[in-house]
């Protein structure tokens, strides 16, 4: 079994084939996939669809793009939704210095903010960097997240941040990327880290792996991507899927 630690199918373009994609993720040996939340009109999408499906999971966050959205009634969400059994961490939270590098001190105030509620809900926390790498690292680092555990997703470093950040405990999620042709670094990340520190995950509809790039991504892809990390590894198919959803259950509780 696969499990999907990141996928944004709560989006409207699934609505209406949900049970679709659903079906194809489990024809691609996807058992499990998880929705992490960017803003809080979507937070009850995202409730109802774990308690519809025993399979989908959730977790609960502002992302950085979203940071107007960030005040106390939305922090008193986060903080009830993470109680909910089947939100099993807080995210997407973290820096994004590509789009607007105008905020920069608003988004790590909330980021920090964002963390200390994880650490009291006791829940592992779901990493948006971009960009912003050692700002990430240290804010991670001065609140000890990794208490919780960290998971930096859709992993965009050099392989050598990579490594620091395992020395911390992160945990690294690679996804689509790792299958394109000119994605060296991502490939050299693959082929170092621990596998008991790496996530598999889709961030659909984003970031489509090889064969299906330049298409909408689902779940079901997310396959393509552990088989690129066997390939690039020397190792079967079968010892990343297996440590790979050894991880996500161990972390996510799932």
């Amino acid at each position: 079994m696969l499990i999907d630690t990141h996928t944004h199918i709560d989006m409207e373009n699934f609505k209406n084939r949900f049970d679709e994609v659903l079906q194809t993720a489990a024809e691609y040996g996807v058992g499990k996939v998880v929705i992490p939340g960017v803003e809080p009109s979507g937070f009850a999408r995202i409730i109802e669809l774990c308690e519809k499906f025993e399979n989908i999971f959730g977790a609960v966050g502002i992302h950085p793009e979203e940071l107007n959205s960030y005040n106390e009634e939305a922090e008193a969400q986060i903080k009830n939704y993470l109680k909910h059994p089947k939100i099993v961490a807080l995210g997407e939270v973290g820096l994004d210095y590509y789009w607007d590098k105008s905020q920069i001190e608003r988004q790590k105030e909330i980021f920090k903010r964002q963390i200390l509620i994880a650490k009291e809900a006791r829940k592992p926390v779901l990493v948006h960097d971009r960009e912003a790498h050692q700002d990430s690292f240290e804010i991670l680092k001065d609140t000890d997240a990794a208490e919780v555990g960290v998971v930096m997703h859709c992993f965009s470093g050099s392989p050598e941040f990579a490594m620091e950040c395992i020395k911390e405990g992160f945990y690294i999620a690679l996804g689509g990327v790792v299958t394109f042709k000119n994605a060296k670094k991502v490939k050299e990340v693959a082929k170092i880290i621990p596998l008991d520190k790496l996530l598999l995950e889709t961030d659909a509809p984003y970031m489509t792996p090889v064969p299906f790039r330049g298409k909408e991504n689902q779940p079901a892809y997310v396959k393509f991507v552990a088989q690129e990390i066997a390939k690039l590894r020397g190792i079967s198919f079968e010892e990343v899927a297996q440590a790979t959803t050894e991880n996500a259950q161990k972390l996510l509780k799932i």
